[in-house]
């Protein structure tokens, strides 16, 4: 995957939510500021959304004026592994094993102000499903997530629980494994997105998500 560091507008024509464009360096400081801000405060995790390619992770950050107010990371498959792999490396191999091709996500944060965290959300998991799975080709999205919060996960983006909870040294707090077939969201996002109207129809985060025209488009400006 090939990311250019200059600026572009990826959604010049559909402004219907937050613009998109590749981030530049700055923007990805400002991104690792927010998720030590939030980590800090044991918090886990309208705006500009960018990319930054920084070896096997892509950092997805959206931005209110220059703020950071969101971030989400995608990793993929390296020599190392995975993240996940110190303390769910037997189920992460024994989904190896079987075929599917991983990928993995984290650093997500949310500024507590901003007003529509789901629309904001649903934006962030997009592009990073954009480069996970429509451009990296990858099946299953893998995420550790602290218990409390296994049930929005499920509800709202159908991921399902693979292990359960262990002690996460990284974090000092128990993480469970949870993984997320990605050709399943793209149903849900074919589905459903670019409805938010409807949100109370599926009471999931797919109808935040962006529709069929927008995705093609942001999609596009990606593969340049």
């Amino acid at each position: 995957m090939h990311m250019h560091a200059r600026s572009h507008e990826l959604t010049p024509k559909l402004r219907v939510g937050p613009a998109i464009r590749i981030a530049e360096a700055g923007h990805y400081l400002g991104s690792q500021s927010l998720v030590a801000k939030r980590y800090a405060e044991r918090g886990y995790i309208s705006s500009d959304l960018s990319t930054h390619a920084d070896g096997s992770v892509i950092v997805c950050s959206a931005f209110d004026g220059s703020a950071t107010v969101g971030t989400i990371a995608m990793r993929y498959e390296s020599a190392h592994g995975l993240n996940a792999d110190a303390v769910f490396g037997p189920e992460l191999n024994e989904l190896r094993a079987g075929g599917r091709s991983l990928c993995e996500g984290g650093r997500l944060a949310l500024d507590h102000d901003v007003s529509d965290n789901k629309a904001l959300l649903a934006r962030l998991f997009h592009l990073a499903y954009l480069h996970a799975y429509r451009l990296a080709g990858c099946e299953l999205l893998v995420i550790e997530v602290n218990p409390r919060h296994v049930a929005f996960y499920r509800r709202m983006l159908g991921f399902k629980v693979r292990a359960e909870a262990r002690l996460n040294p990284r974090v000092n707090a128990p993480a469970v494994l949870m993984t997320l077939d990605l050709p399943y969201a793209a149903e849900q996002i074919a589905s459903f997105g670019g409805s938010a109207t409807n949100a109370a129809v599926t009471r999931t985060l797919y109808p935040y998500f962006y529709g069929a025209a927008e995705e093609m488009e942001i999609l596009a400006k990606l593969r340049q």
